[in-house]
């Protein structure tokens, strides 16, 4: 052994005595006095062990004693900033947590502070719930640490603060003037987050001073919990439809994890947007999954395009399909038709008639329709807030085939695809936006849209399938000039698939997406109609 070692060890176990290490402190004890170390506990953490470690962090956590609080978790190193924020930066005191009746290993409680600042203070209340599991190496019971055991709304990498806010605070309406609140449009809380950190200084306001979350993406805007000095809000007006975005809201909630997007096609103005998800995403305008059956707008403009079938032309559907080695097959049901022309096929979304055209498209015919005439997967759309732009990805093998359906690496979210089918009714491309371009003078993305023929027939195959096709059942009742297509995208781990839906109703185009929600008519077929009926 070398000098200085044997030294610093006896050191480093009189840190651990001294500082309370509790288990762990207890069994180096035991070893040196010969005590024999005691038996490792294993299993569930029993009630006495969930009490005890729940009644030590909520002391240690109620003192602001961070380092204490994190050391009983199983996760101190990331536990110990949140918690130092919590006092240090937020400035929150006088914290008195109650615990409420545990279930099994999960405890809920209450916690009730005040937040000072600069001679202001103000109280705060609100919930949560931790829960004890064992130690895997100590075999402590310990805090199964979560960002949301010190705030509901905390996630990994998140910190608290209090301060003057980075941007004053806006007053955002809708295209009416009328006020859009977080309260009334409960989805709408972290697009208003975005809007003001982006837009509160052009809209005239001062900031004021607030407690926040300010999230560990540099792209996120903060999230204000509490405001302690009141800044002036700016107007800010959106292209929102405070009607529209009512039904959207009561639409989504109807299915848990589902998202919507209505557009109006003739100007690419964002009508409404929703989101109904635990994790508070906004996946209506940055989700990135597989689209299904709904890219077969796309799939089916570019066999137009490319001059290898028309709506009247062929499109076989058999009941299989391979390409390169992989089989493709048709929903369960689906009888196969092989003297159908495309038309038939799309409004019956046959997944087999656009799987045999792999052998005629080229690797990046698919590619090159989503950019040139929708506008998609550039990474320039510049709506207002961040939003994803879609990806259709040049990628060859079997993937040539599972693209033309929606799946393989093809990735949309309901905001790409409310923008695919209005551009399918108008034949031109609106980049979507969400505030005005006059606001900031934001060079918004283009394409050259479609041939007037080639939109003659997308509507026309559009029409069929929300009159007597798939789509049928959901938009029956709908008036005026109508459109739809189903979508469903089968995801691994996941006992059913991805519900999508995408359609038009005059100048008023949506589409909707409900993860592991079934066949597009089951989940985000009913929330596109509830808005499109709003809509008339």
């Amino acid at each position: 052994m070398r000098k200085g070692v044997k030294g610093a060890l006896v050191g480093g176990v009189c840190a651990a005595v001294l500082g309370g290490g509790g288990y762990g402190a207890y069994n180096v004890l035991s070893t040196l006095h010969g005590g024999g170390t005691p038996a490792v506990r294993t299993g569930p953490p029993t009630e006495d062990e969930i009490r005890d470690t729940t009644q030590k962090f909520f002391t240690a956590w109620e003192k602001g004693q961070s380092v204490t609080a994190a050391s009983y978790t199983n996760d101190s190193a990331d536990a110990e900033p949140v918690l130092t924020s919590f006092s240090d930066v937020a400035h929150i005191k006088d914290v008195h947590i109650t615990p409420g009746k545990a279930t099994g290993a999960t405890v809920p409680y209450s916690v009730k502070a005040t937040v000072s600042y600069g001679g202001k203070s103000k109280p705060l209340a609100y919930k949560s719930r931790l829960t004890v599991v064992r130690g895997e190496t100590t075999h402590r019971a310990l805090v199964d640490w979560d960002p949301t055991v010190v705030h509901p709304e905390l996630r990994r990498g998140d910190t608290l603060s209090t301060g003057e806010a980075s941007s004053p605070p806006i007053e955002a309406v809708d295209r009416n003037g009328k006020v859009l609140t977080k309260d009334k449009y409960p989805s709408l809380g972290p697009i208003l987050d975005e809007l003001r950190s982006r837009y509160g200084d052009k809209a005239g306001g001062t900031p004021g001073v607030e407690l926040v979350i300010q999230h560990a993406s540099s792209e996120s805007a903060d999230t204000t919990l509490l405001t302690l000095t009141a800044g002036r809000a700016g107007k800010l007006r959106t292209t929102l439809d405070a009607r529209l975005q009512a039904a959207a809201e009561t639409a989504v909630t109807k299915y848990a994890e589902s998202s919507v997007v209505a557009v109006k096609p003739s100007t690419g103005e964002v009508l409404a947007v929703a989101n109904h998800r635990e994790d508070g995403f906004n996946a209506a305008f940055l989700g990135e999954l597989a689209p299904g059956s709904t890219m077969k707008i796309i799939s089916a403009a570019t066999l137009i395009d490319t001059g290898l079938t028309t709506a009247n032309g062929p499109a076989p559907c058999p009941p299989t399909a391979t390409w390169q080695s992989q089989t493709f097959s048709n929903l369960k049901g689906l009888q196969p038709d092989l003297k159908a022309t495309l038309s038939e096929s799309f409004a019956r979304s046959c997944n087999t008639a656009f799987v045999k055209y792999a052998d005629s498209v080229q690797v990046d015919s698919l590619t090159k329709e989503a950019e040139d005439r929708f506008g998609l997967g550039k990474n320039n759309w510049k709506v207002g807030i961040p939003s994803f732009d879609g990806r259709v990805p040049a990628s060859g093998g079997p993937d040539t085939a599972a693209n033309l359906i929606g799946q393989g690496q093809v990735q949309m979210s309901p905001l790409n695809m409310a923008s695919v089918a209005a551009t399918a009714m108008t034949g031109t491309f609106h980049q979507p936006v969400l505030v005005a371009q006059k606001l900031d003078g934001r060079d918004l993305a283009t394409a050259k849209g479609l041939s007037p023929a080639t939109v003659g027939q997308l509507r026309a195959m559009m029409n069929r399938t929300a009159t007597s096709g798939t789509a049928a059942g959901v938009m029956r009742g709908l008036s005026g000039s109508i459109g739809a297509k189903t979508g469903s995208a089968e995801v691994d781990g996941q006992s059913k698939s991805n519900s999508w839906f995408a359609g038009y109703r005059d100048d008023l185009a949506a589409a909707a997406m409900t993860q592991d929600g079934g066949h597009g008519i089951d989940a985000a077929g009913p929330i596109v109609a509830s808005v499109l009926r709003i809509g008339g």
